[in-house]
């Protein structure tokens, strides 16, 4: 992987992390695209979420510090364990291990198989009508709002968490649209999702570390690059995002997730991608 392709790559990386439409599809499109037809790998996709990961934690800073500090609190009995902020604390810890258990599980698929373009067309079409579907009775329903998160919900909001797993799901696409069919509030579904994500982020991103420099397609300095832009653009993002959903809807990014799902099927059926770049290009890890 060359310069100009990490840099766009991350700036890829940054935009579309946090709006529910898929990072790693947009990842693997663009380095099809851009690139001589190559997907820049799970590990690359992987670390590069890191540095927008790390855009969360600055965003959220004195939200995760207020969490951190009473859920811990919360177990030596300083606070009450009814306290809001230190169930917030359980509800990620527990909302992250589908994601980290079925991760581990399907790892070799998740980084070859499932990074199958007909998947990922598959995944982009169909979460994308989800998330209309739950956009629309979402109006229709008082909003709940994340005090009244409870141990079922956090579990759903795991559960999908980790179908983002798969390219084209979106990990905020699939929270955010288990959010809104629970009634949750466009805010509070969209904010959960970037809090849960923090755990199963940062995780995986650092296990891949070591596979970064072990193939020529994902070298340390390319990779280190987009992520610190991907970092820089994701921050941006974020801010945005919260302030739209506020008077907005998500049907923009339903009627997006549909187009790009046709128009990569077309590109499959012409040839000018291939579906499984990751198996054949010699850059998945």
């Amino acid at each position: 992987m060359g310069w100009l392709e990490a840099i766009v790559l991350g700036i890829v990386q940054g935009l579309t992390e946090f709006l529910p439409i898929s990072s790693s599809a947009h990842q693997l499109i663009v380095g099809q695209l851009l690139f001589g037809g190559r997907d820049p790998g799970a590990a690359f996709t992987a670390v590069t979420q890191l540095g927008t990961e790390t855009a969360v934690l600055i965003y959220f800073w004195k939200d995760i510090v207020r969490i951190v500090k009473h859920w811990a609190l919360s177990l030596v009995g300083r606070i009450p364990r009814s306290d809001p902020d230190a169930r917030m604390g359980w509800f990620v810890i527990v909302g992250s291990i589908p994601i980290g258990v079925l991760g581990l599980l399907f790892q070799d698929a998740i980084d070859s198989t499932l990074r199958n373009l007909w998947i990922t067309v598959g995944t982009l079409g169909g979460v994308g009508l989800l998330l209309g579907l739950a956009d629309r009775m979402a109006r229709k329903h008082q909003a709940k709002e994340l005090v009244n998160l409870t141990w079922r919900d956090a579990i759903v909001y795991g559960l999908a968490q980790a179908a983002a797993l798969i390219p084209g799901v979106s990990r905020s696409g699939g929270t955010i649209s288990a959010g809104l069919f629970m009634g949750y509030s466009r805010p509070a579904a969209t904010r959960y999702a970037f809090l849960l994500a923090i755990p199963a982020v940062f995780a995986s991103g650092l296990y891949k570390l070591k596979d970064v420099g072990g193939d020529a397609c994902v070298a340390w300095g390319p990779t280190i690059l987009a992520t610190l832009i991907a970092g820089g653009v994701g921050y941006a993002v974020i801010a945005w995002l919260l302030r739209y959903i506020t008077t907005h809807t998500f049907t923009p990014f339903v009627i997006y997730r549909v187009l790009l799902a046709i128009f990569v099927a077309i590109l499959l059926l012409t040839g000018v991608l291939a579906p499984d770049a990751a198996l054949t290009s010699g850059c998945a890890v």
